[in-house]
C-alpha cells in the first residue's frame, strides 16, 4: 500500500495546520487522519507525517507511542473497546470483556484471523452513568450486557453493521 494522502486529504492537512501557530500543533489531527486512511500508524506513516509537518520522525513516534488512541499495529475492521473501570466493572464490564475474549478467541490487543475484529480492554471512557459500556470503532454503546454484545457481534459478522 502506498503511503500517500489524496489531494483532498492534503487540503485537510493544510486546514489543520492553518488553525495553529506552527505545524507541530496539528500533529494529533494529522495522525488521526492518517490512521483513518491507513488503518494504523506504521513506521512509514510516521515518516510520511513527519515530512508533511516538517517534524523529526522521533517526535511523531513519541506522540504515537504516548497516546493509546493511535494503533501501532493493524487492528480489526471493527475495533472493540470494553471498559472495565470501576463503574463498568461493578455493572458487568469484566464479564462482558471475558465473554468477548471467549466469543472471538482473541486476547487484549489481538485481532481475529479474518481481520474482522480486534479487542482492547480500556479504562474509563466517560460513560459511567451508562455503565457498562463498549465502543466499536467510534460508536459508544451503553448499558450493555452479554446478550446485547452478542447481537452486535452477530450484526457485524453478517455485514449488517453499516450503521455502526
Amino acid at each position: 500500500m502506498e503511503i500517500k494522502f489524496s489531494s483532498e486529504e492534503l487540503q485537510e492537512v493544510e486546514t489543520l495546520k492553518s488553525r495553529y501557530p506552527d505545524s507541530k500543533s496539528a500533529l494529533m489531527g494529522v495522525l488521526w487522519l492518517a490512521q483513518k486512511k491507513f488503518g494504523w500508524i506504521s513506521k512509514e506513516v510516521i515518516e510520511y507525517v513527519a515530512e508533511l509537518l516538517n517534524l523529526p520522525p522521533s517526535h511523531v513516534d513519541g506522540v504515537v507511542s504516548f497516546y493509546t488512541m493511535y494503533f501501532k499495529k493493524p487492528m480489526g475492521k471493527y475495533h472493540i473497546q470494553v471498559c472495565t473501570n470501576v463503574s463498568c466493572l461493578l455493572r458487568g464490564g469484566e464479564e462482558i470483556y471475558k465473554h468477548v475474549i471467549e466469543k472471538l478467541g482473541i486476547q487484549n490487543g489481538e485481532r481475529t484471523p479474518d481481520g474482522l475484529f480486534s479487542l482492547e480492554e480500556v479504562e474509563c471512557m466517560g460513560a459511567c452513568g451508562g455503565a457498562p459500556m463498549i465502543v466499536i470503532n467510534e460508536t459508544y454503546y451503553e448499558n450493555m450486557d452479554v446478550q446485547k454484545v452478542d447481537e452486535l457481534l452477530s450484526k457485524l459478522r453478517n455485514g449488517n453493521g453499516q450503521s455502526l
